[in-house]
């Protein structure tokens, strides 16, 4: 079992920018030196509490600062964006980590971004699809480029001078790209074909039910037929949120307590999925009323906590539910107590990942 790290980190409102940036960065770093295999960090730019506003400005600070960790883009809201700086954007930063880089992808989900970026009545899948696309042309091909689609237009043949470089955009460090990752966040995900399809990887969301993450594999496994390879449980990479203390008591009081950062998660996601229609995703009966879709209803289904033998075990009962799969990522959260928010990391990768793994094996 492979572990990896995942954060779209939600901070306190009030606390701290700097202070929260910071400790997001510590997490990554420590990540590093525990045997993280991948890191991601979201990015959304209208959100006060999920205030990391740049996903690759992010793991730029961390480029020379870490050393094993594969760091990942989680992810470019390619709509938000322009395919030539996206192009131009990840090759730099896979360059500076000297091929370390995933290149996590989305349609991005936030409804106040695609709002401020005028995009919020556009079909945003269509435009993924086409920044996407172009983005991998740009590095395939070579420059003036002239592409053109019903969103985008990128060229510089009017302003080339190909002697001295001008009009170029440089191509990525792995050839011919960083691997491509992109987040499942719903049940059944026709997604997970088309990437799986394409030669990418998915990461199946934190936040949905372990019934809906098992509609996962066969989506993926299909993708990955007709793309003509065989689908493989280690490229399976499946968040989890995980809070691990050495002994229950103190665990539980993190995990659902009083300021717990999970239940800070998940208050301001059940508000985000109210207001836009998405409580399907935490319904088990997809007939059950939004009424009965509440907070400690959710947090039952999704916060995984304990001592790291307890943690060990419902991971394994999480892996019987859903299938085989070999890549568990750690999803982040505020480090609203910081010697825990670090120790829950510490023993995830020390103590629950080796239980795990004689488990596995046997």
């Amino acid at each position: 079992m492979d572990l990896s790290f995942f954060t779209m980190p939600v901070h306190p409102l009030g606390k701290p920018i700097s202070q929260s940036i910071r400790e997001d960065r510590e997490a990554f770093i420590l990540a590093d030196k525990l045997g993280f295999k991948e890191g991601y960090c979201g990015e959304h730019t209208t959100d006060l509490a999920e205030n990391i506003t740049s996903t690759v400005a992010f793991m730029a600070s961390l480029a020379y600062e870490t050393k094993n960790i594969r760091l990942g883009t989680g992810t470019v809201n390619l709509p938000n964006s322009h395919p030539a700086r996206v192009a131009a954007e990840i090759a730099m930063l896979d360059h500076m980590t000297e091929g370390r880089l995933n290149f996590g992808i989305s349609p991005g989900g936030l409804l106040s971004d695609a709002e401020i970026f005028g995009t919020l009545d556009k079909d945003r899948n269509a435009m993924f699809l086409e920044c996407i696309n172009m983005v991998l042309d740009i590095w395939a091909g070579e420059a003036p480029y002239n592409l053109k689609g019903d969103y985008f237009e990128v060229s510089t043949e009017r302003t080339m001078l190909s002697d001295i470089g001008q009009g170029s955009i440089i191509k990525p460090y792995q050839y011919p790209h960083p691997p491509i990752i992109g987040t499942v966040v719903a049940p059944y995900s026709k997604g997970i074909t088309a990437m799986a399809a394409r030669g990418w990887e998915p990461i199946s969301a934190n936040f949905l039910l372990p019934k809906w993450v098992k509609t996962h594999w066969s989506n993926y496994a299909e993708g990955c037929a007709l793309g003509g390879r065989t689908a493989d449980p280690a490229n399976w990479r499946i968040a989890k949120n995980i809070c691990v203390a050495d002994d229950m008591k103190t665990a539980k009081k993190y995990a659902r307590g009083e300021n717990s950062p999970y239940v800070l998660y998940y208050q301001q996601l059940l508000t985000k999925f109210r207001d836009s229609g998405r409580l399907n995703l935490f319904k088990e009966d997809q007939e059950m009323s939004d009424d009965k879709v509440t907070l400690d209803y959710v947090l039952d289904r999704l916060v995984t906590y304990g001592d790291p033998s307890s943690v060990a075990d419902q991971i394994l009962e999480f892996r019987d539910t859903v299938g085989d799969f070999s890549h568990l990522v750690y999803a982040g959260h505020d480090w609203t107590d910081y010697d825990l928010g670090r120790k829950s990391m510490i023993l995830t990768a020390e103590k629950v990942i080796p239980i795990l793994n004689d488990a596995i094996k046997d």
